[in-house]
């Protein structure tokens, strides 16, 4: 992510980039975590909030490598929450909503930051102000809702320990899945080689692409018929 800002030769927009990842590991991160032990707690399962995962404290939850992660390729990752099936009524479905929550939250913010940054917009607009300022914090808006698009489409892959994971064994036949999860280790370590060499950036992009743009035209909707 700095790479790809950095090579724009903007170095306020790189600015403005740093702030979002150091945003998205003290306050997205903190929030796509919480909403995991938030789930967990609510269908059962008290680990998360005796283990002190239950908070929006960002040091609770802080991966050093998963953060640095997000400064560098844009995609990362926090402490994943420890959560005991057994403790679910439905231990396949209760796994699957914990680990849905933390994207759906991720979704959730992406859409906030675009409705605000779609209000600064349209305040901007009828104020007639073109400031830097303003420009900035538009952008800031606009990079925020897209890290968390972002952060929101890697954490969906189907690959442990990635949420995906969780719900894959929604869908396939446990003796499959248990088979599938030995081999977790090789098959992350690959994943983020291929995050770092590039091979994935094109289909993360492409997805995030979608549903940014997806997330900000139902934001901006509004705005557009008092525009016209």
């Amino acid at each position: 992510m700095i790479a790809d800002l950095i090579r724009t030769g903007d170095m306020s927009q790189v600015f403005i980039g740093l702030l979002v990842s150091v945003f998205a590991v003290f306050c997205v991160f903190p929030i796509h975590e919480y909403a995991h032990a938030f789930v967990a707690t609510k269908l059962g399962d008290d680990t998360p909030r005796l283990r002190g995962r239950l908070t929006l404290n960002p040091l609770a939850h802080i991966d050093i490598i998963g953060a640095l992660m997000i400064l560098i390729v844009g995609f990362g990752y926090a402490k994943p929450v420890p959560v005991n099936a057994r403790r679910f009524k439905n231990p396949k479905a209760g796994m699957a909503l914990t680990a849905l929550a933390g994207p759906v939250s991720n979704l959730l913010m992406a859409f906030i930051f675009s409705l605000v940054g779609n209000i600064i917009s349209f305040a901007a607009y009828k104020a007639g102000v073109t400031s830097d300022l303003f420009r900035a914090v538009i952008l800031f808006t606009a990079l925020a809702s897209q890290i968390n698009v972002g952060l929101a489409v890697f954490n969906l892959l189907p690959i442990p320990p990635l949420d995906g994971s969780k719900i894959l064994a929604l869908v396939i036949p446990p003796k499959y899945y248990f088979k599938y999860l030995q081999y977790e280790r090789y098959i992350i370590i690959g994943v983020f080689l291929l995050i770092f060499i590039g091979v994935l950036d094109i289909p993360l992009s492409f997805l995030t692409g979608i549903i940014y743009r997806g997330i900000n035209f139902a934001a901006g909707l509004p705005f557009r018929f008092l525009i016209s």
